[in-house]
């Protein structure tokens, strides 16, 4: 029942309707809100006045057989929200809903004072369709009320009571646990068993459960609704073309005369069918409804189950990442302590050796020393001879490189990590079945110019330069489009797809990193590592779009303008890791669009055999 507060709400005071009228419209007001933001217009500005010079009307007619007319508001300049042609400004408020409100006009000044009003008609702008309408002699009071809407709102207002209570309790009535139907009364249990025992005449009453008791309270005696033009007469019967209840008196004086009328009980029960079908065919819409919230729900919670999932997935990814990267880290520690102790070990030898052949230089020193002082010429003679070959031979040995380092102090090992540093920057989301990207500032060249979250990008130089965008694809199929928003003096834009490392000062496809189609305003070509091919009628020019298929199940690319595919499959045997890429110059600006759909023209070539 709470959902269907806001229909028994009035669109202007924001209240359960008081008094509701039906508008032509079949939409509803407080007839004091309807007096409310009643506008007084000219005569001249009335709908019959602007028949008679031929101003176009709304398909409203059935309208003039109430003596009113119904137009749109952009035809008749009246309207609750954009102010009255031809018509003085008058202040306006604005309702609880948001509805403007326009208050009673101003009271007219002294007759001694101004000159005599001109006639004038009532205007009123439906706030939930702003369609206005002119009241005709009657006023509001050619308005039907809707006496079943505040039959409704009643027994709305009746049901968000409190609980019921017992009416025989003396002090402090307890909650009532039954009603009887034929005494009208609701008990707690004790008066129930005090006052209405189930034996003798009161056995045979029905007792119900206080809410039913409450519904059956609420269903009163239909009321006979009243004919608005003959307040005294009731209606008896319905008029089909003008799609309303009609009195005797309606028919009588003509003008419902040559009209076709039925019985109103006939036409009641036969719109309580329709009414029913047509609910059926909403509770289905209805509980399609519920199970489809009840999905998201489901989605809500699963979207934070895979989340939780996948990022510990992640997390234990980017784990397993660095402990490869400490297992490696240990390798080249290891490997760089084993070229330490190698070093150490071959300078060390070599201190031993040239300690060991020092003191044995020096040992061979002093012993000639010795015997040069000797004065036996016989005897030095005897080992001279001998002994000038071990200085010679001794000095020999020490000029054989024996007093170079065998090892230098430097480690000549150089850590390659410019690979592995790629990869890290490189490591993204790669696999998405509907890829959202945009283009990335921190890879492309300093003359780019970017704009609309990065979705919108041109260059600041009269040379080609080139931009990537976020995403990379290894595998899948995957399109985007760009929108050509700029374009003066027939440049050469490429679009495609590079390696992370392509050239970003030439134009897309001079170097091997890259695969392009370049166009300018009459033909294209592809180009791959300075090779231009399948030159192909039919440019570009601004408002033009240029779609990027890469579809990299059959390692493929393929390029279409304006929807339509350009020129035979641009490039087979793609592998690896490829982002999508565009370079231009200052005289074009394009927009990307990416998470779209296969195109026709591809889709169709896929489901052939």
């Amino acid at each position: 029942m709470e959902e269907m507060e806001e229909e028994l709400k009035c669109p202007v005071c924001g209240s359960f309707y008081r008094e509701p009228i039906i508008l032509p419209c079949s939409h509803n007001l407080c007839q004091a809100c309807a007096r409310n933001i009643l506008v007084q217009t000219p005569d001249s500005e009335s709908p019959q006045s602007r028949r008679a010079s031929g101003s176009a009307v709304s398909d409203y007619d059935y309208l003039d057989l109430d003596k009113m007319s119904l137009y749109s508001e952009a035809d008749s300049g009246y309207g609750s929200y954009g102010g009255f042609a031809s018509a003085p400004t008058t202040p306006c408020q604005k309702s609880p809903n948001g509805v403007r409100v326009f208050p009673p006009a101003a009271p007219p000044p002294p007759a001694a004072l101004a000159p005599p009003p001109p006639p004038r008609n009532a205007c009123l702008t439906c706030p939930q369709c702003h369609r206005s309408l002119v009241l005709d002699e009657r006023g509001l009071r050619g308005f039907p009320r809707n006496r079943l809407l505040e039959g409704v709102i009643d027994r709305y207002q009746q049901g968000r009571a409190a609980a019921l209570r017992c009416q025989l309790c003396e002090k402090a009535p307890k909650e009532a646990a039954v009603m009887c139907e034929q005494c009208d009364v609701f008990y707690c249990d004790p008066c129930r068993l005090r006052c209405h025992p189930p034996r003798g005449p009161l056995a045979k009453h029905r007792l119900v459960p206080p809410a039913q008791g409450r519904v059956s309270r609420r269903l009163s005696p239909r009321k006979i609704s009243t004919c608005t033009d003959h307040e005294l007469e009731n209606h008896s019967m319905y008029c089909v073309q003008c799609k309303s209840p009609v009195c005797y008196q309606c028919l009588e004086e003509g003008k419902h005369s040559s009209h076709e009328v039925k019985a109103l009980g006939a036409m009641w029960k036969l719109h309580k069918s329709q009414l029913s079908q047509a609910l059926n065919g909403l509770s289905d819409r209805a509980k399609e409804a519920k199970e489809f919230l009840v999905q998201l729900r489901n989605m809500v919670q699963q979207i934070q189950e895979n989340s939780v999932e996948f990022e510990a997935c992640l997390v234990a990814q980017c784990d397993a990442l660095i402990d490869a990267l400490n297992r490696r880290k240990a390798q080249l520690l290891s490997r760089v302590n084993k070229e330490h102790e190698h070093k150490l070990k071959v300078v060390r030898d070599q201190i031993s050796h040239c300690t060991v052949k020092l003191r044995q230089t020096t040992g061979l020193m002093e012993y000639c020393l010795e015997v040069i002082k000797e004065n036996d010429p016989s005897g030095f003679l005897q080992i001279s001879d001998a002994l000038i070959r071990r200085v010679h031979l001794t000095e020999d040995q020490w000029g054989k490189g024996t007093l170079t380092p065998r090892m230098t102090t430097d480690f000549d090992l150089n850590l390659d990590n410019a690979p592995l540093l790629q990869s890290i920057h490189q490591l993204d989301f790669v696999q998405m079945k509907v890829a959202w990207f945009s283009f990335d500032p921190s890879s492309a060249h300093a003359d780019i110019i970017f704009s609309n979250d990065n979705l919108t990008v041109t260059c600041n130089s009269y040379d080609d330069r080139v931009v990537l965008g976020k995403t990379g694809f290894s595998k899948g199929l995957h399109y985007w489009e760009l929108s050509i928003d700029r374009y003066d003096n027939h440049p050469d834009p490429a679009f495609g797809v590079a390696r992370i490392d392509v050239l970003k000062d030439a134009m897309l496809g001079k170097d091997d990193k890259a695969w392009a189609m370049y166009v300018d305003n009459n033909r294209s070509w592809f180009m791959h590592n300075n090779s231009h091919t399948n030159r192909t009628e039919g440019g570009i020019t601004k408002g033009a779009t240029v779609g990027v298929l890469l579809d990299l199940t059959r390692r493929t690319l393929t390029f279409s303008i304006n929807e339509d595919q350009q020129g035979p499959v641009a490039f087979e045997n793609l592998e690896g890791l490829f982002f999508p890429a565009v370079s231009l110059n200052r005289n074009v600006q394009v927009t990307l669009h990416t998470g779209l759909p296969v195109p026709e023209f591809y889709a169709s070539r896929s489901a052939m055999p």
